[in-house]
C-alpha cells in the first residue's frame, strides 16, 4: 500500500481536519522547504500540506535542534542560559532543580540522530516514513490507539509531557512506542494549535497492522455485536 492510499483510508476512517503528518530522519538530500522554521511550526504546516526539510543550519529553536537530534545537549554556559530561560523568560518550572529533574526522569535526548528531517503530509513523503503523528481530538487520538493496540494489546509507554518535538517527534522514533502528548505550553501557545489537539505518534511499522484493524474493530468500521447471553446495558 502506498502512503497515499495509507494517508486517504486514515484520514477518511479517522474523519481527521489535518494530514497525517509523515516524520522521517535520514542523511539523504531531499527536496523541501530551506526557510528557516522550528519544529512545532514545521509540524503544524506539515499537517497543513506542506513538506520541509530540516538540518542544522535552518532550524530556528535551539530547543529544537538538539531534542530532535541535530546537535548536541546544551551545557556548560549555554545550559545555564537555558536554565535561566526556563525558569525566569518562559516560567516553565519553579527552579532549575526542578527543570533539571524533569531532564532526568524523561528519555534522554537523541544525539546525532541524523543530517536532516523530512517533515511533510504522508501523502507526499519520498520515503519511508519513521513515524506517523496525528494531530487530532481526545476521540480520535482514542480511536488511533485502540487500533493500534487492537493486533498485541500492548500499551504503549508513553511520555506526556515536556518539549513537544522531544515527545511527539524524538521519543517515538528511538523507543518504537506509541505515544499521545499534550505538548508543550510554549509551543501550543507560539503555534496556535487547536485547543482540543493532543497529538499521537505512531511507528510506521505499525501503521500497516493499524489499517488492517480497521475492519475488525469498532474504533475502526466493525459494528458493535452483543450475544444474546450477554447482558450489557450501553
Amino acid at each position: 500500500m502506498d502512503f497515499k492510499t495509507e494517508s486517504r483510508i486514515l484520514k477518511e476512517v479517522l474523519e481527521l481536519e489535518n494530514e497525517p503528518v509523515a516524520v522521517a530522519f535520514t542523511n539523504q538530500r531531499i527536496e523541501g522547504s530551506p526557510e528557516r522554521i522550528s519544529m512545532c511550526k514545521a509540524l503544524k504546516e506539515a499537517s497543513e500540506g506542506k513538506d520541509w526539510v530540516i538540518d542544522p543550519e535552518n532550524s530556528a529553536c535551539p530547543g529544537g535542534t538538539w531534542h530532535c537530534g541535530l546537535g548536541e545537549v546544551p551545557s556548560g554556559a549555554q545550559k545555564r542560559r537555558l536554565q535561566n530561560f526556563l525558569t525566569r523568560g518562559e516560567k516553565l518550572f519553579h527552579s532549575i532543580a526542578v527543570f533539571e529533574r524533569m531532564m532526568k526522569l524523561s528519555s534522554p535526548a537523541p544525539s546525532g540522530l541524523s543530517d536532516r528531517i523530512f517533515m511533510g503530509p504522508l501523502y507526499s513523503a519520498p520515503l519511508r516514513p519513521d513515524i506517523v503523528l496525528f494531530l487530532c481530538n481526545s476521540d480520535q487520538a482514542c480511536r488511533i490507539i485502540t487500533l493500534d493496540s487492537y493486533w498485541d494489546g500492548i500499551p504503549p509507554k508513553t511520555e506526556l509531557t515536556g518539549a513537544l518535538c522531544h515527545s511527539a517527534i524524538s521519543y517515538p522514533v528511538i523507543s518504537g512506542q506509541t505515544n499521545l502528548t499534550v505538548g508543550d505550553w510554549t509551543a501550543r501557545r507560539h503555534q496556535n494549535y487547536g485547543k482540543d489537539i493532543l497529538f499521537v505518534s505512531v511507528p510506521y511499522e505499525r501503521i500497516n497492522n493499524l489499517i488492517k484493524s480497521i475492519p475488525l474493530c469498532t474504533a475502526g468500521k466493525a459494528e458493535l455485536e452483543i450475544p444474546d447471553d450477554f447482558d450489557l446495558e450501553i
